[in-house]
This record gives C-alpha cells, structure tokens and sequence, in this order.
C-alpha cells in the first residue's frame, strides 16, 4: 500500500475555473470547478489528492431554455441535512438572461440521491455568483448583479432568504468598483463573493476586474460579527487588492476563490484560480490551494500566489485518514 503523500505542487489541476472546495463532517472533501455544460463533483479524503479523485456528474441541464447553457461557479453547501448546489447558467441570450440556480439533495453523500432542481433565486438582477452565507440565525445569499450600469459590469448585491431557494425583502449593493485595480481588462467588476468568519468579524472576500484579466484580484470587505450585513454602513471595504498577480512567481489573475481548512482543522487554506503565463486569457485558467495566515489585527493575510511546479507541504492532518477510501 503505497504512502500518502507529503507534498503537492501547484495547480491542483491542469484545468478549471472558479474552484469551490468544501470540508464536511463526514471527513471528506467536495469540490467543483466550472464545466460549462454541466456539473461534476469531486469526493476525496485529502485536499492535495481530491482533482485525482473520479467525478460524478451530477446535473445535466435540460437541452434548451432558461438554465440550459453557460453553467459556470457552482458550490456546494450543506444545510439543514439536506445538500444544496448554486451554480450560474443562462438560457443562451447573453447577460440578460444569466440566473442563479439551486438543486437540493437528501442523500448523506451528495455523490449519490437524487438532484433535484428548486428553480432559479428569485433575485432583483440578472447575474451570477451566488453564494450563501447562515450567520447569527440568518440565511444570506449574495450575487454579482448585473443592472445595465454606464459605469460599471456587476457589482454585490446581498438579501435575506426565506429558505435555500427563495429570497425575501429588499437586496442590498454592498460593493461596486471604485478603483483603478477594479477596472482592469475593459470592464468594471466586482463578482465571486465569499466568506471568512472569525475573530468576532465577517470578511467578504470578492473579485475584481475581468477574469480573464492579468490584474484581476481578490478585494475585501469586513463588518463586526454582530452588526446589520444588509447594511452597507457595516462594511468597511479595502482600497487595495488583498491578493493579487505575482509577476516573479508567474501567476497572473488570481481570483474567484473558495475557503476551507485542513483535515485537522489546524490550517486555513484559499483554494482560487489563477493563469500560468502573462495575457493567456481565461480558457487557461487552473485551480491553485495554499495556506494563509492571520495578523495580529485578526485580518486574513493571503501572501502571493505561489508558483507552479514547486513542492509544498500538504495540508496539516492529510496521511492521517483511513488509507483507501
């Protein structure tokens, strides 16, 4: 029976955009990447060894109309015993017509059951990118709106949800592009919301620019813990990207980014996608992982993207599973 391994090496994958790697309580890992036409899942003990791992298709979309087509940043959440997946698709007439959508699953192990469709969120805008976040009793679903702005391409919008698929109140513009850093490429973006929770503060980590993009980079909100999310008054936003290109490491357009942590719980990893050489464009994108560490302020402090090729240690914990499955 062979070892498990010590190190990996970046990208995890040779291929796919907007990663989204979540740890469950059932010791496994589950990870998706954008396929375009439909969803795959991923299944592993180990971070390091979970693109190695065979995925399940788990949705084929029907052949045409709404949700048929472009079925892009899916995420899989696990919620009230039941597993949900939001995933971006189109019904093929370009902006205008991109929704988020939700599929529930009642099985213990999202890989097997039934998907079935709940429809597309019931937001105020076209757009993509959703993500849910349960905090302090509340469901929060956030999205990159899109909403025929002269000044910018979609900005974040937030609101409450009555259920995993079904949004209630007003929504609420929590970040737009301001600046420079967040223009690059042709057009002004903020897209790709995701969350930190700790030390008594919500991080929303976003990301800026075109994806395809060598500037495009993470930026960051925070709010007290306690405060009103829905209110923009709570958000202090950064003026500077927290993770961005690094031209000695040759990776460019490091962003859309999901958070987890290792096998033991010990280590806080950002599972991201970046692009290996200087305006390759977004068809090369790949899914990258490496640890991150917290300042003394209780800020995440992401670091540079680290270079392909190169062995790193895997993540704290991995070699202690129980070898085989």
């Amino acid at each position: 029976m062979p070892s498990p391994a010590k190190t990996f090496q970046n990208p995890i994958m040779a291929s796919g955009a907007d990663p989204w790697m979540y740890r469950h309580s059932d010791g496994f890992y589950y990870f998706m990447v954008t396929c375009g036409n439909r969803l795959e899942l991923y299944r592993s003990r180990t971070m390091s060894g979970i693109a190695r791992s065979l995925p399940t298709t788990i949705w084929l979309p029907p052949l045409e109309g709404p949700g048929s087509r472009e079925l892009w940043a899916p995420e899989i959440h696990y919620m009230n015993e039941k597993w949900y997946v939001y995933f971006t698709a189109s019904d093929g007439s370009g902006d205008d017509g991109r929704k988020v959508y939700v599929l529930e699953n009642e099985s213990a192990n999202p890989t097997e059951g039934t998907w079935t469709e709940k429809g597309a969120i019931n937001a105020a805008l076209p757009g993509l990118d959703g993500t849910i976040l349960k905090h302090n009793g509340k469901l929060y679903f956030m999205y990159a709106g899109y909403g025929h702005f002269p000044e910018y391409g979609s900005a974040i919008y937030a609101a409450l949800m009555t259920n995993p698929w079904t949004l209630t109140g007003p929504e609420t513009l929590l970040t737009k592009p301001e600046y420079v850093w967040e223009k690059q490429g042709g057009m002004a973006i903020n897209e790709g919301p995701c969350f930190l929770v700790r030390y008594g503060k919500v991080f929303l980590i976003y990301s800026a620019s075109t994806t395809w993009s060598d500037d495009y980079s993470l930026g960051m909100l925070v709010a007290d813990a306690a405060s009103d999310l829905l209110n923009p008054d709570s958000w202090t936003k950064s003026d500077h990207p927290v993770f961005a290109k690094c031209t000695e490491n040759a990776v460019y357009a490091p962003g859309h980014n999901s958070f987890t942590q290792s096998p033991d719980g010990l280590e806080d990893w950002i599972v991201y996608h970046a692009i290996p050489q200087s305006e390759a464009g977004a068809s090369k994108r790949q899914p990258r992982m490496q640890k991150f560490a917290w300042t003394a302020a209780g800020y995440p402090d992401f670091g540079k993207p680290l270079a392909s090729g190169i062995d790193y240690p895997v993540p704290s914990g991995e070699g202690l599973e129980k070898i085989g499955e």
